[in-house]
């Protein structure tokens, strides 16, 4: 099978590492002199400079030779590895150069789209109509995966025939996928669990202990479920690889951009600066935001969401916005918020 990802960040190359040890790949990334040491050194030194790709992957900067290369045939896979801000512009350069008998295209992004409050298969609609669609999620750090250790993850389609194509791509080595048609909710329990690593490095900053961090983690799945049954997910995702899988990783692993940033909030630090030094980005940062009209939409209440929100727009600091969540009136666990 071909694969060709369109992206050269961390987990696009990561993954462009791990698909190689079985298929051709062709990595795409937007920059020519990041294509060129790409190709010369076999190192990606921006994004993933510890991992050495193997030779059968080749890289360019130029989309119309790289879907070229990827053909037209039902052997063929499109990945998408954006951010989800880039999801709609590189989308839109694909439209038209892509051909339509590939297999489909998945992305990787887990996010929520500033603008429009839409999850990301509402966005590849738009942006990319005429082919099959699928989101790849779950508990992973790139890091993990370019090394060859072991992962689980998740794709979501409406489309059987993607679903396998994806697990035929991608399910060998140390990885394994699992299949859904749940997109909603493999894609909504991805986005919200940035959000909650921001609290939860927050949390941890703070030196609230292991207690509180156990019960934002909890309090923050239910959250992510209660959105999610209101847009048509179903309940059980959430307590999938893409719902209690992803959030338990990325809050409390240390590897996890978002938990760095509520863990440099706890000091105090400005979030522009916060952002910068990261060199990546921290997708719940965006998020919590586009989360809280998402839920508006639906009349769902997100406490947590709101209090990470409040922080990020500088309203409070992190002790204060912990201050406000304990004060909320008791009420039963399985009440809606």
């Amino acid at each position: 099978m071909r694969i060709a990802v369109f992206g050269a960040g961390a987990w696009g190359t990561a993954l462009a590492i791990h698909a190689a040890r079985r298929h051709p790949v062709m990595l795409w990334t937007r920059d020519p002199s990041q294509a060129l040491e790409i190709r010369e050194t076999r190192r990606n030194r921006r994004y993933l400079p510890e991992a050495a790709l193997p030779g059968g992957i080749e890289s360019t900067a130029d989309i119309d030779q790289a879907c070229e290369w990827l053909g037209d045939g039902r052997g063929a896979l499109a990945v998408l590895a954006t951010s989800v801000a880039g999801m709609r512009p590189v989308l839109g350069q694909l439209s038209g150069r892509l051909r339509p008998g590939i297999a489909g295209m998945v992305w990787l992004c887990k996010g929520i789209e500033r603008e429009t409050g839409s999850l990301p298969h509402l966005v590849a609609a738009e942006a990319l109509p005429g082919h099959g669609h699928a989101v790849l999620s779950g508990p992973s750090f790139a890091q993990e995966v370019a090394a060859g250790l072991p992962v689980a993850l998740t794709v979501a389609s409406r489309s059987e025939f993607l679903r396998r194509a994806v697990q035929q791509a991608l399910h060998h080595g140390a990885a394994r996928i699992y299949g859904s048609d749940d997109v909603i909710g493999v894609e909504l329990g991805g986005a919200l669990k940035n959000v909650m690593a921001i609290a939860a490095g927050a949390c941890d900053g703070l030196k609230l202990g292991h207690n509180a961090r156990a019960a934002l983690v909890t309090r923050g799945l239910a959250e992510t479920a209660r959105l999610g049954v209101a847009l048509g997910a179903r309940a059980g995702t959430f307590t999938g690889l893409t719902g209690l899988g992803d959030l338990v990783l990325t809050c409390t692993g240390d590897l996890s951009r978002n938990r760095r940033v509520g863990l440099a909030l706890a000091e105090g630090r400005p979030l522009p600066e916060i952002v910068a030094r990261l060199g990546h980005v921290a997708e719940g940062v965006p998020c919590a935001a586009a989360a809280l009209t998402l839920a508006a939409r639906h009349r769902v209440e997100l406490p947590i969401v709101a209090a990470v929100q409040s922080v990020l727009d500088g309203e409070r600091s992190p002790a204060e916005a912990v201050r406000e969540l304990l004060s909320r009136e008791p009420r039963d666990e399985d009440d809606n918020g």
